[in-house]
């Protein structure tokens, strides 16, 4: 495998989620035309480059890998002045971008995908909307009330509990920000 560039990184991103979503993940696989084999191996050389003491961090380790971010702006997270860069959908879902948050020291202190602002966001008028890979953590909060925030297990996960009008609660747990599905809590 030479280089690494945006049809690697998609399936770094399709290797978290494949511990949700299997079938869609091979699904996606088959679309980039990759094997299993190539994504370990994809992801395998990810892993070194994140440990890696000579390739960029910040966001340069991001530009290094996707180019430079369609566009950066300045978000202010309580007393703290962030960066916020984002990269043109990939070809597995046209209507994301991948994000990341810089803080003030440089470093990455989240990544996910979040819904492109020219995209309509789905339509979401029950729980059984919600299907795995249609909505981003963004899309949950706007078609729900009541929504908290919880990190994963690890970098790449979280989870949103919420509450529907009928005052049922539910897991979300999402993957780069994007649902991988829903469990009723009670």
């Amino acid at each position: 495998m030479k280089g690494f560039a945006r049809r690697e990184f998609q399936l770094v991103l399709l290797r978290r989620m494949a511990d949700y979503q299997p079938d869609l993940v091979a699904e996606a696989m088959r679309s980039l035309g990759a094997s299993r084999t190539e994504m370990r191996e994809v992801n395998a050389r990810w892993q070194r480059i994140v440990r890696s003491r000579t390739f960029p961090r910040g966001r340069g380790r991001y530009e290094a890998v996707l180019g430079p971010p369609l566009d950066t702006r300045r978000r202010r997270i309580g007393d703290v002045e962030c960066e916020v860069a984002w990269w043109p959908p990939f070809s597995l879902w046209p209507d994301l971008r991948f994000e990341i948050l810089v803080g003030p020291n440089g470093a990455v202190l989240h990544e996910w995908l979040v819904r492109d602002d020219e995209a309509t966001a789905p339509e979401v008028k029950d729980v059984a909307d919600l299907r795995p890979w249609s909505c981003v953590v963004g899309d949950l909060e706007r078609c729900f009330d009541v929504v908290q925030h919880h990190p994963g297990e690890a970098p790449s996960r979280w989870h949103v509990t919420f509450t529907t009008s009928d005052r049922e609660s539910y897991v979300a747990h999402f993957v780069w920000g994007l649902l991988q599905d829903v469990v009723s809590v009670g």
